[in-house]
């Protein structure tokens, strides 16, 4: 007789999940409270999925920011390349853009929705939407999970509602409740890949304005905690973009008022080679005011920011500026200095961090190690990774390992 198995959330991990349940045999009911399955993937990577990406084994792997360790497994049963195949044998050919991301060759997240629920078609899935599980109760070698209006009896359940960020597509948090009335361990939830909050009001004044090939550097006390080049954004709150999403992940856990931000705004540039370029400015334009100077440094709108952050009035002739002015320039231009104050409320998040502990879920099968028969995937592990398709590869490989022991008879 066939396994029976029950797969709460019906997101990347969920899906999986039961699409691996059904290759191994078991008879499974994917529920789910939305309308649809997949709300969460419409939305990642700005609406095209950014589905996983190309790195591979221990660069993959270097890029799971907290309990790394984990997942090695489970990547190493369903990696990033059993994925790929996984989705292009399904009908929806997948494309490799910068940093190694994976999106669908048609630039359409609903293609990858589609290829998954071919594949729980093909594996005989039963999906049931707009149903809410209120709790899960241990039964007869098994589990009742009560709806509210009725109980149903499975042999084996696995819970994969996802975390609190972005809870209108039902990741509300839901999943944690019911884990933690089954006695489970629920670590600090807290927003990761998150935009930042900064005391500079000269922030505010800037929203809007992207800087490209920037250096971005958060450092506590001496060690260095984040520094990386790429592209950030200034905002209305403060700073976002995906230099400062990656650092969100590493400074979520420190006391901000210990820690140091800059922006080297010319990181092609050493100190002295920009030292000798001011100089060779100052020689070319001495007629002019420092604003010149600087408006062919930096985008417009940054110039008098930056000449009042060095103390110098943007309309000083250029002859008048002074050696310490000039090093205080050349001091913002590699190093200017923003202050983190918090972040954006977690339902903004891009994924959740924290969640159900990792030392009570088996690394293998994702089975709970309370209650044998159930199984934990997906974001409500007490695991993250930065952005570029790491996260969803983490809801696809754990959702896999929990369906393919789920399922087996």
């Amino acid at each position: 007789m066939s396994t029976s198995v029950a797969v709460i959330g019906g997101g990347p991990a969920g899906m999986m999940a039961a699409i691996a349940a059904g290759e191994v045999g078991a008879e499974v009911v994917l529920f789910d409270g939305n309308e649809k399955l997949g709300k969460k993937l419409f939305i990642t990577g700005k609406g095209r999925c950014n589905v996983t990406n190309s790195a591979q084994g221990r660069e993959f792997l270097n890029n799971i920011v907290h309990n790394s360790r984990f997942l090695y497994s489970t990547f190493a049963a369903f990696d990033n390349n059993a994925l790929m195949s996984k989705i292009e044998e399904n009908g929806t050919p997948l494309k490799e853009e910068r940093g190694g991301r994976i999106f669908p060759a048609s630039d359409k997240a609903s293609d990858i929705t589609k290829a998954l629920e071919k594949m729980l078609a093909k594996n005989r899935v039963r999906v049931t939407l707009r149903a809410k599980v209120r709790e899960i109760i241990p039964s007869d070698g098994g589990y009742d999970l009560d709806f509210g209006t009725e109980t149903r009896h499975f042999d084996r359940v696995i819970v994969a509602t996802g975390g609190v960020s972005y809870p209108t597509t039902g990741s509300d948090g839901s999943g944690y409740q019911l884990l933690k009335k089954l006695g489970h361990t629920v670590t600090e939830i807290k927003p990761s890949l998150i935009a930042v909050l900064t005391k500079e009001d000269w922030c505010k004044e800037l929203q809007g304005l992207s800087l490209k090939n920037v250096t971005l550097t958060a450092k506590l006390g001496k060690k260095v905690l984040y520094t990386e080049l790429g592209e950030m954004l200034f905002t209305h709150f403060g700073i976002s973009g995906p230099l400062v999403l990656s650092m969100s992940c590493l400074i979520n856990d420190v006391d901000l008022n210990a820690l140091s931000v800059t922006i080297d705004l010319k990181p092609g540039l050493t100190r002295e080679q920009l030292e000798k370029r001011i100089l060779r400015d100052f020689e070319e334009k001495n007629r002019g005011q420092i604003s010149t100077v600087i408006d062919g440094l930096l985008p417009r709108s940054m110039t008098p920011i930056v000449a009042s952050l060095c103390g110098i009035p943007e309309n000083t002739p250029i002859s008048q500026v002074t050696r310490q002015q000039r090093e205080k320039l050349i001091d913002t231009l590699k190093a200017l200095p923003v202050t983190p104050c918090g972040f954006r409320p977690i339902a903004e998040a891009i994924v959740t961090r924290g969640g159900i502990s990792t030392k009570e879920i088996d690394p293998k099968t994702m089975e709970s190690k309370l209650h044998p028969g159930l199984f934990v995937a997906g974001e409500l592990l007490d695991v993250d990774g930065f952005t570029g398709g790491f996260n969803l590869q983490i809801a696809f490989s754990t959702g896999h390992a929990a369906g393919q022991h789920a399922g087996e008879p």
